[in-house]
């Protein structure tokens, strides 16, 4: 081991270990450290409930990792990463028997909003249609002192996702669109009259149509499993079970990158007050459920979707969204419910299958939505109950304990509202580096914020090594 590395990357979720992947791919010395056992921050898979059912304890869909820009440009796929499609990306129920669906069609998905709005969604979505991958490397490299690759798109992309979410919504007639659509924005746990949600949905909405919305065969854990085992092919190490309390816990080095909370790094780095300013949003309590057969939903559409969005209507999401981040749990939660075994049997002995669903509550909020979450799938689902074989509650301090940047329950790693949707951690052109010179951040609290997509990491890692080339 040299003297002196050139980085140490603390934390081995996908965006610590995507930046420790970019610098050791430009011969960098990078070691990562991580205080768990195993690699994998928000993208795990356990054994939560009984022998043979492997749930994801966090994320588990993965519409932003298939048409991650950054993960395209590595071989991942020889390391074991293998996406799989479910025959519908998603479904968005109601309560008489029908669905929207999210397909990998855009003529499918018109259709399931019907004639009224069928056009309006095919004509909102016709400007960015076979662009994904020039769009999106553009969009998720901001702030970046790159020109845009596609600045007349990207422009049009702005003029349609930056207003909030509710001027995108009110572009149709019905609300079958409306919902689904309002029902992407909420996955980013964000109501729906802020600032740029309407990106939110539209960035959703495209990634199914581009790549689909797939799973890792066996788990989310495949993709930080492939990460760390091309990282170590290329020259770097991952340390687990290593607790980083200061930075002098941590080998001496040219650069550090942390893939933490913002208050974690100031605590960490001796950076005293830096990220006073940083809000933290609303929770989410998740339950993984092992089940003797698959969710009888009464929508025939959701019975083959990867992802079921439980709402059902607009003023629906809205309110469970607006009680949430306003300090209050909601009666009728908006759910986002996976069932990765529907296209994966080697995630639950034959015949059984794993499901999970999580809803929205207050920052650090101590209470049990158990009830109310089984209320919601048994509506859309009745017989849902009878299924159940175990599961495994997780509220925010659970989450949080799981996984510290998960403050208060906040899976988003910051509140995903406001100006801070773009500007994050702080207001800068320079969200990456820190007040000290060689400690860098690159966690979801980042540009370009929440998903599996190591976009994050990428993106700190092109400051990092600017500087230590600059140093050389």
């Amino acid at each position: 081991m040299p003297a002196i590395l050139d980085a140490v990357v603390v934390g081995a979720g996908p965006n610590g270990l995507t930046a420790a992947v970019e610098l050791a791919r430009r011969g960098f010395a990078v070691q990562v450290f991580e205080a768990a056992d195993t690699v994998g921050g928000g993208a795990r898979t356990e054994e939560l409930t009984l022998p043979g059912f492997r749930h994801d304890p966090c994320s588990a869909v993965h519409p932003l990792g298939i048409g991650s820009p950054v993960f395209a440009t590595m071989p991942l796929a020889r390391y074991g990463l293998e996406w799989l499609h479910p025959p519908l990306p998603m479904a968005h129920p109601f309560d008489d028997g029908t669905a929207a669906v999210l397909s990998r069609s855009v003529a499918e998905t018109a259709a399931s909003f019907g004639p009224r709005d069928a056009g309006t969604y095919r004509r909102l979505m016709a400007p960015f249609l076979g662009k994904w991958d020039t769009l999106v490397r553009d969009f998720m490299s901001l702030p970046s002192t790159a020109l845009p690759r596609d600045p007349v798109t990207l422009a049009r992309f702005g003029l349609a996702g930056l207003p909030p979410a509710t001027w995108l919504l009110n572009r149709f007639h019905d609300d079958r669109a409306r919902s689904l659509l309002a029902g992407l924005v909420a996955h980013v746990i964000s109501p729906l009259g802020g600032i740029a949600t309407g990106a939110v949905g539209l960035v959703f909405a495209l990634a199914a149509h581009t790549h689909g919305w797939p799973v890792p065969r066996g788990g989310s854990q495949a993709v930080p499993d492939a990460l760390t085992a091309y990282l170590k092919d290329l020259g770097g190490t991952v340390h687990t079970g290593f607790e980083v309390k200061r930075l002098d816990d941590l080998p001496p080095a040219r650069a550090y990158v942390f893939d933490t909370s913002p208050t974690a790094l100031a605590r960490i780095a001796g950076l005293g007050q830096a990220y006073r300013g940083y809000r933290y949003g609303a929770a989410a309590f998740k339950v993984d459920y092992a089940l003797s057969g698959p969710v009888p939903w009464t929508a025939a559409e959701a019975r083959r979707a990867g992802t079921v969005q439980v709402g059902p209507h607009t003023r629906d999401i809205d309110a469970a969204l607006q009680l949430a981040t306003s300090g209050r749990a909601p009666r009728n939660p908006f759910l986002i419910t996976a069932q990765p075994s529907l296209v994966d049997p080697s995630r639950a002995p034959e015949g059984k299958h794993v499901f999970w669903a999580y809803g929205h509550v207050p920052h650090g909020w101590d209470g049990d939505l158990t009830d109310a979450i089984e209320r919601q799938v048994e509506r859309f689902a009745p017989g849902f109950r009878d299924l159940v074989l175990a599961r495994a509650t997780a509220g925010p301090p659970e989450l949080a304990a799981r996984n510290p940047n998960y403050v208060g329950g906040d899976i988003a790693c910051g509140a995903a509202s406001g100006l801070q949707l773009l500007l994050r951690p702080k207001l800068t052109a320079f969200p990456y580096a820190t007040a000290h010179p060689a400690v860098f951040i690159c966690s979801s609290a980042t540009p370009p914020g929440p998903g599996v997509h190591g976009m994050s990491g990428h993106n700190a890692a092109k400051a990092v090594w600017r500087r230590l080339r600059s140093a050389r």
